[in-house]
């Protein structure tokens, strides 16, 4: 079994727990995720982290040489999801009115320990509490220039979970192989050793900017080519040594009508 820090539902803290075969261990018995009622296991910021994978950028090589662009970024392209994005496991992702499409991004998210500021390449692993597995939702849209608030920041487009795995349960954090099922079939598959920026040299440039403090989440990247899905979609992202998220996608008009926000 490996130990995890998930949150249930109408608890005040995160807790430490046992998972089995990505089953939850409560009262010694292996409980299937649907049975739980979990909550959003993190607190801080999310800092979502644009072009670090070798073939999203690669994709986009072109642009780079034009305007609004003219070059390649230099350093780690960041944006946030607010908390108003923050959603659990198997929580509805709404599919806002007039939208067809959700564009899926499966991402490794580093749960930082402590307090983060210049941290060298060396040593930022010791400022790492754990990772989960985020689903970096965005309406599809083409300009990666400016911030795509009304794209990656609507209500719910962040689910997060299912709980922390401890950085000490993970092989090797650098080489986990990442997939996306849309209704059980396979959509997307890659793997974190394929980052332009891999988490210790990501941690190093983002900090000598910006302090990362203890419960912030650094998002590795999204992979190239991220599926797109529609309502009533059923999706499932799964990390190794982690686990899996799962949510479904519901019409805003759908929520409204059940009452759920």
């Amino acid at each position: 079994m490996v130990k995890a820090r998930a949150k249930l539902k109408n608890s005040e803290f995160a807790e430490d727990v046992e998972i089995l075969n990505n089953n939850m261990v409560m009262n010694g018995k292996n409980c299937e995720l649907s049975m739980v009622n979990l909550d959003v296991p993190v607190t801080g910021t999310v800092y979502g982290t644009l072009l670090n994978y070798k073939g999203s950028l690669e994709a986009l090589k072109n642009q780079f040489h034009h305007p609004p662009y003219n070059e390649p970024p230099k350093g780690p392209v960041l944006y946030i999801k607010p908390k108003n994005t923050f959603s659990a496991f198997a929580k509805p992702i709404p599919l806002p009115t007039g939208v067809h499409e959700l564009e899926i991004g499966a991402s490794l998210g580093i749960v930082i320990g402590k307090t983060a500021t210049r941290v060298e390449k060396a040593q930022a692993m010791d400022y790492i509490e754990g990772f989960t597995i985020v689903n970096d939702i965005s309406i599809p849209h083409e300009s990666v220039y400016r911030p795509a608030i009304r794209y990656k920041a609507r209500d719910g487009f962040c689910p997060i979970g299912p709980w922390i795995v401890p950085k000490d349960s993970i092989s090797n954090p650098d080489c986990l192989a990442i997939r996306v099922y849309i209704n059980g079939e396979l959509r997307q598959e890659n793997t974190t050793s394929n980052l332009i920026r891999p988490i210790s040299r990501l941690i190093e440039d983002v900090t000598d900017f910006m302090t990362l403090n203890a419960g912030d989440v650094l998002l590795v990247g999204v992979p190239e080519n991220a599926p797109l899905a529609k309502a009533n979609d059923q999706i499932r992202i799964e990390i190794d040594e982690i686990g899996y998220l799962e949510n479904p996608i519901v019409t805003e008009a759908k929520l409204a009508m059940e009452g759920i926000s």
